[in-house]
Formats: C-alpha cells, structure tokens, sequence
C-alpha cells in the first residue's frame, strides 16, 4: 500500500522497486508522477541508468523554481529522445484509486501519442479527453495550486462564498493571461485542466493548497503547517517560479502575486487582500 493513498493495496501484477535501472528496464513508456521540484532530479536520475526513448506521460503540475520552465521543457532537456504527453485535469488521487468516476485532459502535439496513452489508461471510470495543447495543460494544472492557496484564505477568513467566487473568476483570467503568453489556447483552459481543476481544487478540503491556504486563513504559521504534512503542497513551491515567470513575460497576475508575497515573503494576509480589494477598477478581460 501507498501511505497516501489509504486503504488502496496495489494490483499483484505491479512490482515496486527503488532502483532506476530495474524500474525503466524494457519500459514501452513511463508516467512521471514526482513533484514539480523534484522532476529533474528524477529524470536526470532516469537518463543516466540507460538512454531512454520510450514516451512519458507528465503527471507535475508545476513550475520549475530558478528556471521557471514547465514540465515539458525540464523533461525535454532531460530526456531528450523521449516523446511527451501530460496528464491534467480535476482529479484528487483518492478517488480515481477508488475508481470514481472522473475526466482529465491528455495533451500532446503528438496526436498519435495521445491517443496511445488514452487507450493505455483510460477506462469508463477514468476518462482522458484530447488536447493538442500540452502548454495550456501545464499552465492550467500549475497555476490553479496558487489560486487554491488563495480561496483558503479568505475561507479561514470567513469573508464568505461571494469572495471565493470572484478569486475563482479572476484567478482564471490570470491563468489565461499566463497560457496566452506562453503560447496555449484560451478553449483548453476553459477545459477540465482549466476551469474543471481550478474549480475542484479551491472548492474542497481535500485539496492540500486549498487547505493550507484555509490555515493560513485562520492564523496558523506557515512553518507549522508543513511541518505536519507528508505531502508536497506544490502551491507554495510554484507561486515565486509563477511570479517570475509572469514578470519575465509582463503578464500581470495580482492574486497569485498576493499569495507569493504571503507564503514566500511573510507578508501580513490582512494587508495583502486590502491591498487586491484597492486596486483600480478594470475591464473584466
């Protein structure tokens, strides 16, 4: 069994092992499943147990901190010969084990990969839909964590349901602006990497970004909240590689901004959302 993953006891037909060599040995493909910050450490570790080709399916959703490069270009220089796909979509982990029924967004500009690895995984209760755009996915699925981040807040603050929507609603406009500049479409971000993970993961205590932003919210130290968590909350990690980022390319992200300055840069929660309600009224697109 997975710690994270209670009570869901692996198929017999799968064999864990910690080392490369022998994970990746006669592999048709591979799914990258290590978080965002560790993804080159992990594919570095891949490419030097044995070349490899083989397709990999990206699972992170993040922003590489330093670089700011997504997935698909710390894999592309990792893995070089290695064709790509990613994975994104409104899915918590739990559930898809416990064969819920949910749908995700699979990208590629290698729409015969895509559909491989459609057919490999997908079943009736797991339903992959098509992309060509693996930007628009990666932005969408990285992105959102922060904005998660955000929603918790004003949840801890209790400021009410009328809030929560309005960061939903204008932390996609950031999404966009972002996948815009990077070269995505604005359809696959009204999709399920979009708009569906987005509206998941600032709606529901299950998500680790939402509730530690929901902690955050009520008070408690950022420190101590990770200090209790086993897992990787990738929004806080992401938020200075995304703000980076959006200076880079001159997209203006407030919300997001907000949340780096808070979890990255201690600033006062209070004085963060005063200063995001002063802002100057604007056109909504």
């Amino acid at each position: 069994q997975n710690p994270y993953l209670p009570g869901v006891t692996l198929d017999p037909a799968i064999e864990a092992t910690s080392d490369m060599a022998t994970a990746i040995d006669g592999a048709e493909a591979a799914i990258l499943v290590a978080p965002a910050q560790f993804m080159r450490p992990v594919t570095l570790a891949m490419s030097a147990a044995k070349p490899f080709k083989a397709p990999v399916l990206i699972c992170a959703k993040g922003i590489e901190n330093g670089s700011c490069k997504l997935m698909t270009e710390v894999v592309a220089e990792t893995l070089p010969a290695a064709p790509q796909a990613v994975l994104s979509g409104p899915t918590f982990a739990i559930e898809v084990a416990k064969e819920i029924p949910s749908a995700v967004t699979l990208a590629s500009d290698n729409g015969k990969l895509a559909e491989q690895f459609i057919q490999a995984i997908g079943t009736p209760r797991f339903r992959p839909y098509r992309s060509e755009d693996p930007i628009g996915a990666e932005v969408g699925g990285a992105v959102k964590n922060i904005l998660a981040i955000a929603c918790g807040i004003v949840q801890g603050r209790g400021m009410g349901d009328n809030t929560r929507a309005a960061l939903i609603t204008r932390g996609l406009a950031e999404i966009v602006r972002l996948g815009l500049a990077k070269g995505a479409q604005a359809e696959t971000l009204m999709g399920l990497c979009g708009i569906g993970d987005l509206t998941l993961t600032c709606n529901a205590l299950q998500s680790r970004n939402f509730s530690l932003g929901v902690a955050l919210g009520q008070g408690r130290p950022l420190a101590e909240i990770l200090g209790e968590r086993k897992a990787v909350t990738e929004g806080v990690f992401s938020a200075r590689a995304v703000i980076e980022l959006a200076g880079r390319l001159g997209v203006d992200m407030p919300i997001c901004t907000a949340v780096n300055a808070i979890v990255n840069h201690g600033k006062d929660i209070d004085r963060m959302i005063e200063s995001l309600l002063a802002r100057p009224f604007t056109k909504e697109l």
